[in-house]
């Protein structure tokens, strides 16, 4: 479920099940954001009734994050809230604290891997994770419509601090791996928290688990010193860090926000954000043992490869949206899942994608192992992905690629098609998926084969079946 509202052709308006994200001061402004926070607001009320609804806020440190964090804030009250603010805070922590606080719901200040002129705000329900698609729709829709429970004076919502988020959020990361054998390997790491929220909770958690850290771009400004998508083009300065400095036994890159994460090995290979989910569950599968695992429907086969080699291990393929894994783990009960775009999804931290827990995995994987980081990847099934994007506007907008969905549908009948959100088709040596992006204006066009030349092949077939080519 998304919607684009353009105010030009270069400011548009994304509202979705991941939230809201615009162009600061042009699609997204103090008063989108406070209308939109008042539109959850108004809806949190609305479900708990005499009570007044309390809301956890933070903020991915962004520059225009306090801006936004203090429209997102007036809206809260106007709507009845009361609200904890936690300030500079990651998303999974918002997450964690509305578990702490025993709140009734969450905001974030955050467009997550978006350039740095934009920004958003995203919801988190009483769980702690992302609100259902029809949560996320009643949101919108009062937003749209202007349909927004406001409260009079005497009403309206008292707002508080809480500083200590950052240490309840590590202190359950660090319940999930086995804490005195990561210590005692006394790893080496380069980390690049791209100046956003993880800087400080990201190296403490390093720090915890007893590495010896260089920090890029740590500190805290809000200025990304580099395009803030933790992919191989950003990371170049991480890629370096590692290879040049003696004994690292791996990098790791946060994303503004901190729920995703990309990883280096000690070659100063960038693995790919596939990797993220897919060494994290093995390291989570050997202590755990099997069980469902929750992914969606744009991530590698690689998962599927390894919850073979476990007993009792099976995977459920969802919607792409946090919220989708998310209610597919509670309906399955898995005690893991994610995205593979460098998010993984740990329900006894929270219900929300987090780098820490996904560091601390990689990090129990390695002392575990006692063998390098690219040993680890070489024993995985290896594929090629391509993830290629299409401008809406260039090929007629979000209904050209539902028609061609249809198309696509039709052409590969006899094909295995999951149709939960756009298409997947799966071929023997291969798949593809077609769908609409929740967060930018793009259609996006993902392959999986053995060789990239493949992969190719696939999305060229698909997109001329489409009628996008």
């Amino acid at each position: 479920m998304t919607t684009a509202a353009r105010l030009d052709e270069d400011a548009p308006l994304m509202l979705s099940v991941s939230g809201a994200r615009g162009i600061v001061g042009r699609s997204f402004t103090p008063a989108v954001a406070a209308s939109f926070a008042a539109a959850f607001g108004g809806l949190l009320r609305a479900q708990v009734g005499e009570r007044t609804p309390l809301v956890v806020l933070g903020r991915d440190g962004r520059v225009s994050g306090q801006m936004v964090a203090a429209a997102a804030a007036a809206g809260l009250a106007s709507a009845g809230c009361r609200i904890v603010d936690l300030g500079v805070a990651m998303t999974p922590t918002v997450g964690v604290a509305v578990l702490h606080h025993g709140a009734d719901g969450g905001m974030v200040a955050t467009a997550s891997h978006n350039p740095i002129e934009w920004n958003g705000l995203k919801c988190i329900d009483r769980h702690g994770g992302a609100p259902p698609s029809a949560v996320a729709s009643a949101v919108i829709d009062a937003f749209r419509t202007g349909r927004i429970r406001y409260v009079d004076s005497l009403d309206t919502g008292a707002i508080r601090t809480d500083a200590g988020a950052d240490a309840e959020h590590i202190d359950r990361v660090l319940q999930q791996v086995d804490a005195p054998t990561i210590r005692r390997a006394a790893f080496r790491v380069v980390l690049d928290s791209v100046n956003g929220a993880g800087c400080g909770p990201g190296r403490f958690l390093l720090e915890q688990l007893g590495c010896a850290v260089s920090h890029l771009n740590g500190e805290q400004t809000g200025v990304f010193a580099h395009v803030p998508e933790p992919t191989e083009t950003n990371l170049g300065d991480l890629c370096r860090a590692v290879r040049e400095q003696p004994g690292v036994a791996c990098g790791f890159a946060q994303d503004p926000d901190g729920d995703r994460l990309a990883i280096v090995d000690e070659q100063g290979c960038y693995l790919g954000e596939e990797y993220t989910l897919v060494l994290a569950a093995q390291r989570f599968l050997e202590r755990r043992g099997g069980g469902p695992i929750a992914v969606n429907l744009s991530t590698s086969r690689m998962i599927d490869d390894l919850a073979a080699r476990h007993r009792g291990a099976s995977v459920i393929r969802t919607a792409v949206g946090e919220a989708n894994v998310a209610a597919a783990m509670r309906a399955r009960g898995a005690s893991i899942g994610g995205e593979g775009n460098g998010g993984v999804v740990v329900p006894e931290v929270c219900w929300i994608r987090d780098s820490l827990v996904a560091m601390a995995l990689v990090l129990d994987l390695l002392a575990a192992e006692q063998r390098p980081l690219s040993a680890i990847v070489a024993s995985l099934p290896r594929y090629q992905m391509i993830k290629h994007k299409l401008d809406l506007s260039a090929v007629g907008g979000v209904a050209a690629v539902r028609s061609g969905i249809d198309r696509v549908k039709s052409r590969f009948a006899d094909q295995r098609i999951n149709d939960a959100d756009g298409v997947r088709v799966d071929f023997a040596d291969g798949w593809v998926h077609l769908r609409p992006s929740n967060t930018e204006p793009i259609a996006r066009l993902i392959a999986e084969a053995e060789t990239r030349e493949r992969a190719w092949e696939i999305i060229d077939e698909v997109a001329v079946a489409a009628g996008l080519a």
